[in-house]
């Protein structure tokens, strides 16, 4: 009976305990794969993050020094039109003073009241 029954199911037995181990084996080192991808798509996504950082500063960085450009050059062309409008604006106002100087005549009363040089120079001044 013993060779009959008990041998061949303790054999059974004893395979089906060592393919449970087998398997138990491989499921831990599965485990032991599965921590090693997480870590490593980890890395991945970390290095990514990385890079999206260092590509957005650079991105600012050059937008920055783009609008900082555009604003020095806008700076310097408003710059040289107000010089040219202020070199237009003392034309200006020379040729009406020798306008209204010549519309005077010498032995005015210019010369006489001082109020209406006054005024005069009151008008040139808000020129």
């Amino acid at each position: 009976l013993n060779s009959t029954l008990y041998k061949p199911l303790f054999a059974f037995m004893e395979k089906r305990d060592a393919d449970i181990k087998n398997d138990l084996d491989q499921v831990g080192s599965n485990d032991h794969e599965i921590g090693a991808l997480n870590a490593e798509a980890e890395q991945i996504v970390n290095e990514a993050k990385l890079q999206s950082a260092a590509l957005r500063e650079k991105v600012v960085a050059d937008a920055k020094e783009n609008a900082n450009s555009r604003l020095d050059s806008k700076r310097v062309e408003l710059a040289a039109e107000y010089a040219g409008f202020e070199k237009a604006l003392d034309k200006e106002r020379e040729e009406l003073k020798n306008s209204l100087l010549s519309q005077v005549p010498k032995n005015s009363l210019l010369s006489q009241v001082p109020l209406f040089s006054d005024a005069v120079k009151v008008k040139l001044s808000q020129i």
